[in-house]
């Protein structure tokens, strides 16, 4: 007695792929653009927002910045007073400080320079014009 079943007779049927659902396809190339092009346009955004927040222009005054290596350069000091000699630049210096002005001494090649605060500048120079009695 052999008992043969109809379903060892029959071919196996390989199962097919689902198809492709349109709708997903389409997101799918949707994803794929986002990607491409997203990072460029958030780029794109980046450096529009730093220019605009960093970026000069005529509307964006720029102090100016002092050379450090320009010998003529006295930042915020003002020439009262230039004498040939260090003593003499030295008295003057001490009758400022009598007076309560604040002064420095600047060396230049034809002699010394006495310096003051922008403020002090006119001050300086009415207690250097008085004789020193």
């Amino acid at each position: 007695m052999c008992v043969t079943s109809q379903a060892a007779t029959e071919p196996i049927q390989q199962a097919e792929p689902p198809a492709a659902d349109h709708n997903g396809s389409m997101a799918d190339q949707a994803t794929r653009l986002f990607v491409l092009f997203g990072g460029l346009l958030l780029m794109l955004v980046l450096m529009l927002a730093l220019r605009w927040t960093f970026g000069t222009g005529n509307h964006h005054p720029v102090p100016r910045v002092p050379d450090p290596d320009d010998p003529t350069g006295d930042g915020l000091l003002e020439e009262v007073s230039r004498v040939p000699t260090q003593t003499a630049a030295e008295v003057l210096r001490s009758r400022l400080g009598r007076a309560g002005i604040r002064a420095t001494i600047g060396r230049t090649d034809g002699g010394y320079r006495l310096l003051v605060f922008a403020d002090d500048l006119v001050p300086a120079k009415l207690v250097l014009s008085q004789s020193d009695s």
